[in-house]
């Protein structure tokens, strides 16, 4: 099944961690996700100390990242999410909301989902963020940084093939 926890876990691991997309996450992957993380928390400026924390060192094939993100993430609410987890989703939230409203709107989905998948309709997107919002978001104009964290652990932590949160990086998956 397209939204199996399997295969979310392999497109977190194939499109947000793999930079080098060699199929492992290595040295070079973590370096460059140390700097990504590093220059998006400091708006474009380089802080060594900052760079110093992010970074971490060793190879992680797909399968022990499965496992990890099994024994930390599965069954667990974001707040016991280990905390380099919790700072990769905080700081992919940073990347979302283009325009720093706090927010992250249908356009901004739009924008990270075709940079990521291939979909040659606009409608299919619409409808996986449509169906991420609850009310709440719907009232506010999209989704706030903690209601992408509760998302994203569910996402990550939730087993159940049809969880709310399966749509959070689009329609994975899917054809449009």
């Amino acid at each position: 099944m397209a939204y199996s926890w399997d295969n979310r876990v392999n497109f977190i691991v194939k499109f947000l961690y793999d930079i080098d997309n060699n199929g492992w996450l290595d040295k070079h992957d973590f370096e460059c996700m140390a700097l990504r993380m590093t220059l998006i928390e400091g708006k474009g400026e380089f802080n060594y100390n900052r760079y110093r924390e992010n970074l971490h060192d060793g190879v992680v094939t797909i399968e022990e990242f499965k496992r990890a993100v099994q024994n930390s993430c599965v069954g667990r609410s974001y707040n016991d999410f280990p905390q380099a987890m919790k700072m990769f989703i905080d700081s992919h939230f940073k990347i979302l909301d283009m325009n720093e409203d706090g927010v992250i709107g249908a356009e901004e989905f739009r924008y990270d989902c075709v940079s990521r998948i291939a979909v040659d309709n606009v409608d299919v997107l619409d409808k996986a963020y449509q169906s991420l919002l609850n009310d709440d978001d719907r009232r506010r104009g999209g989704l706030t940084l903690s209601r992408y964290q509760e998302l994203y652990a569910q996402f990550l932590g939730n087993p159940d093939d049809n969880c709310p949160a399966i749509y959070l990086f689009g329609p994975i998956g899917q054809e449009s």
